[in-house]
This record gives structure tokens, C-alpha cells and sequence, in this order.
């Protein structure tokens, strides 16, 4: 049967047929006005920003914007952790520890750009001279990026600022955190399991905080079969800020 009939309807009354670029349109589907016309006529709801193809433009700015500011940037490590660690933690400590031992090994440090324990490994990676980034997200209880970002790139969208992580990181380096920082850290795992990347390290810092992790992927997960031994490989844990670094100047 031809598309351009209707079943039941003689040949010779063809459907209606409008074409919108790739789209096209049929019977009650057809609309009255042209894209040109709702693009220049300035009356009307502004409901047409939140609409999905509105929405697809904006997602393309995030990764045009994000590729652009981080395109020249060089070797880089993303450093991850919780937005709640208190900046008398050790941990928080730690993390500008991490961050400045990175910078004076060339590295420039990538992180959420928000508070807590991204906050450290920026100041640490600032203080040291070195380039520090914030990938910004929009969220209701969190206020722009850190003070101590020196390149930073806001998104609405998780998956666009994920992308830029994965992208433009040579290796993760996970301090104590929570949903997010374990969402980033299996994320990762996973893309490198599924060999949708490169290969590249990913290290655990804080013994005490990952063990328990570990043992359950190791006694519970493992034991079931549920992952392979190659999977736990892929993470490594130490206490040592040092070390760290050591893996990451290893991969380079």
C-alpha cells in the first residue's frame, strides 16, 4: 500500500502530507503555522524553552562550552569526594595535600567544583600554581564553585558534566564521600570494564572508609559471581597521598 494513501480512501484523494525538516506530518497531526513563523513572531507563552527540542540545543552548548574551555588543558586528574567534608577534617587535609602534590607534578586537577573535600584538592592544586578546575553543577542546595577554581564550567545536566570528567581525566582519585562520590567512582569502574575507555587508574584514598566497600565487593559481590577478580584490580587503596600521586605519574 502506498504511504502517501489512506486505507479505505480511493487513489485519488491522497493524504496530506507536511514536512518539518526531517519530520513529517500527517492527517490531524499537521499543525496550521511554520517553525519561521513561531521563531519570529514575538506574542505568545514562552513555554516553547522548556520543550525537549528546545532542550537539545542546550545540552549541545554544555558540551560545545565544556570541549572548548577544556580542550587545551593538558594532563589532568579528576579528584572526587564528599561536598560535607568539614574543612577541620583530615581528610579535607588530605585533599589539598593531593591537589598540590598533583599541580607540582604537572597535573591539573579536576573536580565538582563544589565545597568540602573538591574545595581541598582545588585550593591544594591553586596554592601550588597550578591549574584548577571546577565542573559546576546546578543543584537547589549548592551556590556556584569554590574560590579556589580557576577554570570552571557550570552544567545543568549530569551526564553532559560527566562526560568532561571522563574525557578529560587521565586518572581518579576518590576521597570519602557520598552518593555522588560513589556514583563517579562506579561509573568509572564500569566504563573501563566495559572498555567503553582507555584503561586508566583509579585510586581509593582512606583505608579506614573504603575497606568495608572493598570487603563486600570481595566476600559478597565476587563470591557470587556477580563480578570478576580483574573488576577489584581496577581499584587501589591506600592511606598515602604519595602513592597516589605515584600511580598517576605511572599512567601517565
Amino acid at each position: 500500500m502506498s504511504d502517501d494513501l489512506r486505507p479505505g480512501v480511493p487513489p485519488e484523494l491522497p493524504r496530506a502530507v507536511k514536512r518539518k525538516g526531517p519530520l513529517f506530518l500527517r492527517d490531524k497531526q499537521i499543525d496550521l503555522s511554520t517553525t519561521d513563523q513561531r521563531l519570529l513572531d514575538s506574542r505568545g507563552a514562552s513555554d516553547w524553552v522548556h520543550t525537549d527540542p528546545w532542550r537539545v540545543l542546550r545540552i549541545q552548548a554544555e558540551f560545545v562550552e565544556g570541549f572548548g574551555a577544556l580542550a587545551e588543558l593538558g594532563p589532568a586528574i579528576a579528584v572526587f569526594g564528599s561536598s560535607r567534608t568539614p574543612r577541620d577534617d583530615p581528610h579535607y587535609a588530605q585533599g589539598v595535600e593531593l591537589g598540590s602534590a598533583l599541580a607540582r607534578e604537572g597535573f591539573a586537577v579536576i573536580t565538582g567544583g563544589g565545597p568540602g573535600a573538591m574545595e581541598a584538592a582545588n585550593k591544594g592544586a591553586a596554592d601550588a600554581g597550578g591549574v584548577s578546575v571546577g565542573l559546576g553543577i546546578e543543584l537547589p542546595f549548592e551556590e556556584g564553585v569554590n574560590d579556589y577554581v580557576n577554570v570552571g564550567v557550570n552544567f545543568r545536566y549530569f551526564f553532559a558534566r560527566k562526560t568532561m570528567f571522563v574525557k578529560y581525566s587521565q586518572g581518579f582519585v576518590v576521597l570519602p564521600g557520598g552518593m555522588g562520590t560513589f556514583d563517579e567512582l562506579f561509573e568509572a569502574v564500569t566504563l573501563v570494564q566495559t572498555r567503553k575507555v582507555t584503561s586508566f587508574p583509579v585510586v581509593l584514598v582512606g583505608v579506614d572508609y573504603w575497606s568495608g566497600l572493598l570487603d563486600w565487593l570481595r566476600g559478597t559481590v565476587l563470591a557470587s559471581n556477580r563480578i570478576g577478580a580483574a573488576d577489584l584490580d581496577m581499584l587501589q587503596l591506600t592511606d598515602d597521598v604519595e602513592e597516589a600521586v605515584a600511580i598517576m605519574v605511572a599512567s601517565r
